[in-house]
């Protein structure tokens, strides 16, 4: 199922790794060739998603500011 969101900043990729905790968990997702987008959410959401290694996953990123460090 595809949604249409107000963030621009979209990245589909592969689901290469899920660090299940208590009450989050972070999901690490390949896209842009070989790069990794991670992000922390919660139990709930991994499980309610279906978030599970070689699953096709969307990186959505919605920020006020973006950091660059060098």
């Amino acid at each position: 199922m595809k949604y249409t969101l107000s963030a621009r900043n979209q990245f589909p990729g592969e689901v290469i790794g899920v660090e299940e905790g208590a009450v989050n968990g972070i999901v690490k997702i390949k896209a842009l060739g070989d790069n990794v987008i991670s992000a922390t959410i919660s139990m709930a959401a991994i499980k309610e998603l279906g978030i599970e290694p070689g699953a096709e996953a969307t990186a959505v990123i919605k920020a006020t500011s973006v950091m660059i460090g060098k």
